[in-house]
């Protein structure tokens, strides 16, 4: 049994040598964990590797096939260089052999000229050194074309042919020079020629290398063929440089056509120099110069319109003004190298500039006419405050658009330049009253009672404004005024003062400074063409005021022949204190209360409130000279005319006469009329029987007239006169600021009415001048 058990423990092991499961699990599970890990950690380090590796290898993979490639390109280009050079070399072969198969056949041909040469002569002796030296030269020609050595071969030909003179002349044979020779010869010149043409037409050649090859064909004679090339050339730069500066117009709309001209004409004023110094003044070349300048400026001129802004703009007045100030400074130097383009430049830049100006003007015109309320603009003290005199909380666009009238034209009158002034200043000037005729047109509409005036009927554009109140019209008529009289001169003395230099200048003075005849205007013509407006205004505003003063009353109180159709028949002799009928009582207050509001609206301006006053009366008198109702009445057979109507008629029209000679403004037209009328008067009444005898003398009216209108300023005898203008309503609320009727006849009043002596003020423009 012992025996047995030992025998197994010989083949198992005891179980005391073997280590649990449970044992090794306890002992080893945390290390096998750590082991895993760091082996899972290795792992992944080790794929990465293995990518890099990869993507490193696909890298060098892509990079050795990209150098295979350029490795394949590369010899491709060498293939193709060497098929190159190979070509290059057989072409120079083929040169080489056909110089040398010309040089025999030239010695061929020379040898069979000599060989007939001495078959006829006989001799058989060598040839002759000269031919020798005639083959030798031609050889040392065709040896420098080959190696295109051309100045070298000019001047060999040119030398040779100053020894032979007779060289020269094409066409005729020497006895002592072959024809052959001379035929070699020009051969040779001709290709010469070709060579120094392909030089000048090269794209990129130099200024020099052009010189150069120009000289070459002089020196062979093709003159002509040179000078048309140096044209042709220059203008071919022209042509690039013009191409790169037109895609930049845009960015200088002021300053482009400057620009351009500096590129057109220092161009042409290149060729004149070049062609100067290289061919003379040869009037040949000279022309042809000349008529290509002028295609040139052609062309000019019709890139300045096609690029140029919108001619209504003010970059446009502008860039007009830049381009013929530039230009015609050109074309002054020009002048000194016989080229005279001046007159060319201005026909053609005339329509250009008229067409701008007039489109720039039209926008002034609009700007003038049509403004927001809120709308600001920025003018210099100088010119604003003259205008804000006239300021009123009511009238603030009116003083507006005064202020806008000379902005504008200030605008223009800045933008132009001295040449541009010197040549279309007139014009300009002309431009600019007309405006200003708009402009009064404008406030003509303005005015009450003539929106529908015949004259006007073709102003479309009409006023953000209207002027009702007396002050409020006399504010019109003071602006318009100082902006002619004042503003308008101050803003055009630039134009002026350029144009009266021009004159004072020197009789040498060049043709391209000098303004033409009909560019030019006298100031006093331009200054009476503004009166003329102003007139306009004024005869606008008196005919609506008295219209509407005559047509606004009813009764005995409206100025109509009924007036004179009611008396009683008696004497106005016999009355105490004979007046003036109502419509002149009421228009000698009128005219005395506007002057009041006249001295203070026009402070300072006394010569337009001589003028107005005078011209209102005259206006009242040329009504009813002019009024043919008025006088059908008095004519008619079953009208009852007397004396008293007559005298009643008589004394108003002195009463008007005194009232301008009181005044102290010009009556003398107001008495022409008044005459007139009183003789038509006289007529009427004598032909109904009423006889001239019955009228006082003159002295008794006038004496009677200067004493009504005491009484009238006086208040006459108690209150009848307020009475009777309180009664008759002849002074309204809308004739007068404040103040009753009665204020009328106060002493301050009468001062008011004429503050101004009358030898301070001419005769209006409308009436004779007195002496």
């Amino acid at each position: 049994m012992r025996i047995e058990s030992s025998e197994e423990e010989d083949d198992f092991p005891s179980i005391e040598t073997v280590t649990p499961q449970s044992k090794i699990d306890t002992i080893y599970q945390s290390n096998s964990e750590k082991g895993i890990r760091k082996i899972s950690f290795e792992l992944l380090e080790l794929k990465d590797a293995v990518e890099n590796m990869c993507g490193n290898s696909r890298t060098k993979c892509l990079a050795f096939l990209r150098l295979s490639e350029e490795v394949v390109e590369m010899n491709h280009e060498l293939n193709e260089l060497r098929k190159h050079i190979s070509a290059q070399g057989i072409l120079v072969q083929d040169l080489i052999n056909g110089a040398c198969q010309e040089l025999s056949l030239w010695s061929q041909a020379n040898a069979n000229v000599l060989e007939t040469q001495e078959s006829e002569l006989g001799d058989n002796c060598l040839i002759d050194a000269s031919e020798d030296d005639h083959l030798s030269f031609l050889e040392s020609i065709d040896i420098l074309l080959a190696e295109h050595k051309i100045e070298e071969a000019i001047e060999a030909i040119d030398a040779e042919e100053k020894s032979h003179p007779e060289m020269r002349s094409v066409g005729e044979t020497s006895p002592t020079e072959p024809s052959a020779y001379r035929s070699a010869l020009s051969k040779r010149k001709a290709m010469l020629e070709k060579q120094l043409v392909e030089i000048t037409e090269r794209p990129s050649i130099a200024v020099v290398e052009l010189k150069r090859a120009l000289s070459g064909l002089l020196k062979l004679g093709k003159g002509p063929l040179a000078h048309q090339l140096l044209v042709k050339s220059i203008r071919l730069r022209l042509q690039k440089k013009i191409e790169a500066f037109l895609p930049l117009c845009s960015c200088y709309p002021e300053t482009y056509s400057a620009t351009l001209s500096n590129l057109v004409f220092s161009t042409i004023l290149l060729v004149a120099k070049e062609s100067s110094s290289m061919f003379g003044d040869n009037p040949l070349y000279s022309n042809r110069i000349i008529q290509w300048a002028e295609t040139e400026i052609e062309s000019f001129v019709r890139l300045v319109k096609e690029h140029a802004p919108v001619s209504e703009t003010a970059p446009a007045l502008r860039a007009a003004s830049f381009c013929a100030q530039t230009s015609l400074n050109h074309c002054y130097a020009l002048e000194q190298h016989g080229l005279k383009l001046s007159k060319l430049l201005l026909v053609l830049l005339q329509p250009y500039i008229e067409e701008v100006l007039e489109l720039n003007f039209i926008r002034a015109r609009r700007a003038i006419l049509h403004f927001a309320e809120d709308e600001d603009i920025m003018l210099s003290p100088r010119f604003a405050s003259p205008l804000s005199t006239f300021a009123t909380p009511s009238g603030r666009l009116l003083v507006e658009s005064g202020m806008r009238f000379i902005y504008v034209v200030k605008e223009i009158v800045e933008r132009l330049t001295q040449l541009v002034i010197l040549h279309f200043g007139a014009n300009i000037l002309m431009r600019i009253s007309l405006l200003f005729d708009k402009y009064v047109d404008a406030l003509i509409k303005a005015l009450p009672g003539l929106s529908e005036d015949d004259n006007l009927t073709e102003l479309k554009e009409s006023v953000p404004f209207r002027v009702e109140t007396d002050s409020e019209q006399l504010a019109l008529l003071g602006t318009a005024f100082t902006i002619s009289e004042e503003l308008l001169p101050m803003v055009v003395s630039r134009i002026w003062n350029v144009l009266t230099e021009s004159k004072e200048a020197d009789s040498g003075i060049s043709e391209v400074i000098t303004p033409s005849s009909n560019n030019t205007v006298e100031v006093k013509e331009w200054r009476r063409h503004l009166q003329h407006s102003l007139d306009k205004l004024r005869d606008s505003f008196c005919r609506q005021y008295i219209v509407n003063f005559i047509y606004s009353r009813d009764g005995d109180a409206r100025l109509d022949a009924q007036i004179y159709l009611s008396g009683t028949g008696e004497d106005l002799a016999s009355e105490s204190e004979p007046l003036p009928s109502l419509p002149f009582q009421a228009l000698f207050g009128k005219l005395q209360q506007l002057a009041t509001v006249a001295g203070d609206v026009l402070l300072g301006r006394e010569k337009i409130q001589k003028v107005l006053l005078a011209r209102l009366t005259e206006t009242v008198v040329m009504w009813l000279y002019n009024e043919q109702d008025f006088w059908s009445i008095l004519e008619d057979e079953s009208a009852s005319l007397t004396q008293h109507g007559l005298q009643q008629l008589m004394l108003d029209m002195h009463f008007t006469v005194e009232i301008a000679r009181f005044a102290g403004y010009p009556s003398r037209h107001v008495h022409q009329i008044a005459s007139d009328i009183m003789s038509r008067a006289i007529r009427t009444f004598s032909a109904r029987g009423v006889v001239q005898s019955a009228l006082p003398e003159d002295e008794w009216f006038v004496e009677t007239a200067k004493r009504a209108i005491n009484k009238l300023l006086l208040g006459g005898s108690g209150s009848d006169t307020s009475e009777i203008y309180d009664e008759e309503h002849i002074i309204h609320d809308e004739f007068i600021d404040s103040g009753s009727p009665s204020s009328l006849s106060s002493l301050e009043s009468s001062e008011s009415f004429a503050s101004a002596h009358s030898g301070d003020f001419g005769s209006p423009s409308f009436t004779d001048s007195e002496n």
